[in-house]
């Protein structure tokens, strides 16, 4: 995924006066016999390597479509679709339909992605696409971005389909295979394939509820109803150059780098939505009396207020969420060691905040980089701004009461404003809301491992994510 999890919650929750227990020494209530099925699937599916221009994403699709063929759906509502994401990558989504046998309200879409991102077997301790359970965990590449959701809502929906559950609309799963790259199955799940994957709403995998801090207390759940937009920008230099033992006043090198401090330094406007709203009044309840939570209150009175949002955005945990933010990411420029440079060209990717135009931030970073620096988009991504999904009171309700079954009244549910971009902000844009609900929760936020090195997912977590998947699913199909 493009992004790093909005949920991510580190509070100090002084005041609670619960017990805080060790979540993974709880056992799952899952039935063991699905557990061992759910292990059996996670272990195929992370033992894949389908990372871009691999060509592996197909035989993931084979294999999960093999599940929900023998689980009985007919092969007319299985579809592999196969397509090109990154030039040269051959790809594929799977798009499958579980009917009702009497439709009585309008189909529901579940999200998710095959792909992941690329692992370096030389910088993990282990194989990354070799599974393995240790010390409480699932472990490898994609345990938590996001063949975790994959499993969870494949498992929940044979174990629906076994127990002889009749749903009163159809589901829809579509599950796309480069949302870590080009996002391109999105696009085309979103509009060329729009017969199969219309829906009056969807539901993301990729992202959602739940998590705990290091002493076992729980944060809370966030819904995510929004998301930022993801953009890439170049920001390049020209010179004449020359011989490097006659240096020039101007110099490519040197003119890139004053941009990039400039960069550095620049705070955009903060501002607030009613996502992002309601994350900060729950993280402000938590907070207490806090310096940080004095900043938050002091921030959702006066959403200008640019000293309070960058007291907020100065908690590591909590960077991205009050106004757009961009970063250097990769570098290059120069030709030899011996001469002028006569370019020189960075990298830098933005997460606009909802309803700003990625022309805006470009017209923004021009100005701020100055007439020497060319700064254009990336040609072969242009950001779509989508709206804000409006929260819908029976995802709220059955959220909620999966969560606090799984995890206790004191996880709170609130609404909140995705940091980065998923496969869901292509559906938005198109007209359907989506809702970031997964429920694979996380022992701290500041050991969220997804695109990192030794990636890993609390076992319970992974079993109790079937669980909260049936849950969900009853409760919006049984109406």
């Amino acid at each position: 995924m493009k992004r790093v999890l909005a949920a991510a919650l580190l509070v100090t929750l002084s005041t609670v006066a619960f017990a805080a227990t060790d979540p993974r020494t709880i056992p799952s209530r899952l039935d063991p016999a699905w557990q061992a099925k759910t292990r059996a699937l996670f272990q195929q599916v992370i033992e894949i390597p389908t990372v871009h221009n691999r060509g592996e994403v197909p035989r993931m699709a084979n294999l999960l479509a093999d599940q929900f063929r023998a689980a009985g759906i007919p092969d007319s509502d299985i579809h592999i679709m196969p397509y090109e994401g990154i030039p040269g990558d051959k790809t594929a989504a799977l798009i499958v339909r579980w009917r009702a046998a009497k439709a009585t309200q309008k189909p529901m879409m579940i999200l998710g992605h095959m792909d992941v991102v690329e692992a370096k077997r030389a910088d993990w301790t282990f194989d990354p696409f070799v599974f393995r359970e240790q010390d409480g965990y699932f472990l490898g590449r994609g345990a938590s971005d996001m063949k975790n959701g994959i499993v969870a809502t494949t498992m929940a929906v044979l174990k629906l389909k076994a127990a002889g559950y009749k749903p009163n609309r159809d589901i829809i799963l579509f599950y796309s295979g480069d949302e870590e790259t080009m996002g391109r199955g999105a696009t085309l799940g979103a509009s060329d394939w729009r017969n199969l994957t219309e829906s009056e709403f969807g539901l993301n995998a990729d992202g959602g509820c739940g998590s705990y801090d290091r002493q076992f207390r729980p944060l809370g759940c966030g819904i995510s109803v929004a998301e930022k937009t993801f953009q890439t920008y170049f920001l390049t230099t020209h010179n004449p150059g020359g011989h490097s033992s006659r240096p020039r006043p101007d110099n490519a090198i040197y003119d890139l780098a004053d941009a990039l401090e400039k960069l550095r330094d620049h705070r955009f406007q903060p501002m607030q939505n009613p996502a992002n709203r309601g994350y900060f009044e729950e993280r402000a309840r938590q907070e207490g009396n806090s310096p940080l939570g004095q900043a938050m209150r002091r921030w959702l009175a006066n959403p200008s207020d640019g000293q309070a949002a960058d007291e907020i955005e100065a908690n590591p945990l909590e960077v991205g969420l009050t106004r757009t933010r961009c970063v250097a990411t990769m570098l290059e420029g120069g030709h030899a060691d011996n001469a002028l440079p006569q370019s020189a060209k960075a990298t830098v990717n933005c997460r606009i905040m909802p309803g700003v135009q990625p022309a805006d931030v470009q017209a923004e970073l021009q100005q701020l980089a100055g007439p020497k620096v060319e700064v254009k988009p990336d040609p072969n991504y242009i950001g779509t701004p989508t709206p804000a999904s409006p929260l819908r009171p029976d995802v709220l309700k059955a959220v909620t009461a999966s969560i606090q079954r799984l995890h206790g009244p004191e996880m709170h549910v609130f609404p909140l404003m995705a940091a980065g971009a998923s496969d869901g902000s292509f559906f938005r844009a198109k007209g359907i809301p989506v809702y970031d609900v997964d429920g694979s929760w996380g022992l701290s936020p500041d050991d969220e491992r997804a695109h990192g090195l030794d990636e890993r997912i609390p076992v319970r977590a992974m079993y109790d994510d079937v669980l909260h998947w049936e849950s969900v699913l009853r409760d919006l199909t049984s109406k």
